[in-house]
């Protein structure tokens, strides 16, 4: 015994100085609750597997990132109908290994009917109160702008892409029409919302097939949707040309021949607005995003019809800080950059809109000379409550709404994919979520989004037909001296800016991977006008997650933030990342939600 128990001393001070080591290591790398994926070669990020495995097999396949970037939306447009169909809407970032990244605008336009004036004189929905009507519902066919999405997708595909639209949408024909095990989220909106589905047959009849919602993981098909599929696939077949003209037939297909009637048919025989001719006179748009720099690097956004900019004006606001000096996270931290925020957000609030309808003073709102000047109005000592736009002498005063429009905001998903050629694809697809519409037979759900719109008379973001609403939507990518760095986008509404700047904060700032950068405690400020509903005003409020340490959320409270402590993973937003940095493909999602990363 004595012998064999002489070596247990040493092993246990080897053992001590093991554990001291791990213990060390993993204060300087704290584990993740999602463990990180890396890469040296291509990267797909999406909500589900099915996303994931749709982008990836096309890109197994010999496509490019936005050939696998248009397969992952397609899936997401069957397999997470809870957030996103093909009825929807999609900002979406390019860029191809070499060349300026490119916006593609794939959001909807308002229908000819669609008037301020139509909207004053509407009755109540059978979900609303009367008293307290949002301008336009919340849901139901009224809220719905033309299918924008799919034309931003073939467009994407014909200037950047590599495949055909057979190829890219397999993977959504096989979901959609062999099914898949029904989501827990999508599953449980479905028993949630069953009763207002009920008030349109046609959505009852795609999503309860059997009178009943799916249980979680059992099979789920969607054979209208495959139906309109096969079409499309048959229009591309049948076309004579070249892969550009092939592509056409598809797309005039849906928004030319017989989906395009059926949609406006539909409407028309369910008091909707969208027309046959709204249908056709709707064109996805290709233009240069808009560009910040930070510490460095070049930070790009889709346009001023997206809420993209707001995190520029934060960047440059911020660039003149030493936030890492301040401490993650600590009150001065937080504090700063809620009231950055806060700033960019009531720019938003007051000139963001439609550049094609209205005069943007763009320049101004992305100069630096603009941020030197703004952000003198950031207080050290005390949180603002007023909303604080620039002057321009265009100022337009938006009304403060009082109560709600009954419906809830399920927002959006995420797509990102970077391929071995360094090609990158970031998209934000949106609209249609569930409680949605159903146009008739094309397995179609239709969007909510056209009340993003504002009703102030003059405003940028004012209801005119034939405009795009002013969305929440916005993806990211970031290059240094031109070459990719990192895309990112996230689910979340208005919230998703200002999630993605915090992750930007703590990778480009405080030295986290990708996977400790999305999981990091965040805070949500809603201190702006809300894009949905009756566009509510919260002057102050402040949401910090749970981890947040207490004494932390009482100096914020002392500084008249209007703190509300919630659940330890409340943050409303979800972001997917792909870093590219130094040859390695660095992959993050975020467990808030259910968000999936692959790579090699």
């Amino acid at each position: 015994m004595t012998s064999n128990s002489a070596p247990l001393p040493g092993l246990i001070r080897l053992a001590a100085i093991a554990m001291a080591a791990v213990a060390c290591i993993e204060a300087q790398n704290p584990p993740t609750m999602f463990p990180p994926v890396r890469g040296l070669h291509e990267m797909v990020a999406a909500a589900n597997n099915m996303e994931v495995e749709a982008g990836y097999r096309v890109l197994t396949q010999g496509g490019n990132a936005v050939d696998a970037g248009v397969a992952s939306v397609l899936a997401a447009s069957v397999t997470e109908l809870s957030r996103f169909g093909l009825g929807g809407e999609m900002p979406l970032l390019v860029k191809m290994a070499g060349k300026p990244p490119v916006a593609i605008s794939g959001v909807g336009i308002a229908p000819a009917k669609a008037t301020v004036e139509f909207y004053q004189h509407r009755p109540p929905e059978p979900w609303e109160d009367s008293a307290h009507m949002a301008p336009v519902p919340m849901q139901g066919i009224l809220s719905a702008i033309t299918p924008g999405v799919f034309d931003g997708l073939i467009l994407a595909l014909d200037k950047y892409g590599t495949k055909s639209f057979a190829e890219v949408v397999a993977p959504a024909m096989e979901y959609a029409r062999e099914g898949f095990a029904m989501p827990e989220e999508f599953g449980g909106m479905l028993r949630g919302y069953q009763r207002i589905i009920s008030l349109w047959p046609s959505s009852m009849k795609f999503f309860y097939p059997e009178g009943v919602p799916t249980p979680r993981g059992e099979i789920f098909r969607e054979p209208m949707l495959a139906s309109t599929f096969q079409e499309l696939i048959d229009a591309e077949k049948k076309a004579k040309g070249n892969r550009a003209a092939k592509l056409r037939a598809v797309r005039d297909l849906f928004y030319k021949g017989d989906i395009a009637r059926r949609i406006g048919d539909f409407c028309e025989k369910n008091n909707g607005l969208i027309a046959y001719n709204d249908m056709a006179n709707f064109h996805a748009d290709a233009d240069a995003p808009k560009m910040g720099t930070y510490r460095g690097y070049e930070v790009y956004k889709p346009g001023f019809w997206t809420q993209g900019p707001v995190m520029i004006e934060a960047l440059n606001l911020l660039e003149g800080y030493d936030l890492k000096a301040m401490g993650h996270n600590s009150p001065q931290y937080l504090h700063t950059v809620v009231e950055a925020v806060k700033l960019a957000f009531a720019d938003r609030d007051q000139y963001y809109g439609d550049p094609k309808f209205s005069k943007i003073p763009e320049d101004i709102l992305l100069s630096k000379d603009y941020a030197a000047e703004r952000r003198k109005l950031i207080d050290p000592q005390h949180a603002s409550i007023e909303s604080r736009p620039g002057s321009f002498g265009m100022r337009v005063n938006m009304p403060t709404a009082q109560g709600n429009g009954r419906g809830e905001v399920n927002d959006t998903t995420c797509v990102n994919v970077v391929d071995r050629q360094g090609n990158a694809f970031s998209a934000t697809p949106s609209g249609a979520w569930l409680p949605s519409v159903i146009a008739g037979d094309t397995g179609i759900p239709l969007t909510s989004r056209l009340q993003s719109f504002v009703m102030t008379p003059g405003h940028p973001n004012e209801l005119k037909p034939g405009k795009r609403p002013r969305v929440t939507l916005s993806p990211t990518l970031i290059t240094k001296a031109g070459k990719l760095e990192m895309i990112l986008s996230t689910p979340g509404g208005d919230n998703q800016d200002q999630a993605l700047l915090q992750v930007i904060l703590n990778i480009l700032d405080f030295g986290m991977s990708p996977q400790e950068a999305v999981e990091a405690p965040r805070f949500q400020t809603e201190h702006f006008y809300s894009s949905f509903g009756n566009h509510e005003f919260v002057p102050g409020k402040l949401n910090l997650e749970g981890r947040i340490p207490k004494a932390t959320a009482d100096a914020l409270n002392a500084l008249g933030h209007r703190v509300t402590v919630a659940g330890d993973w409340s943050n409303s937003s979800a972001p997917t990342v792909i870093w590219s940095h130094d040859g390695v493909l660095n992959g993050a999602a975020d467990p808030r939600r259910a968000r999936f990363v692959f790579g090699r």
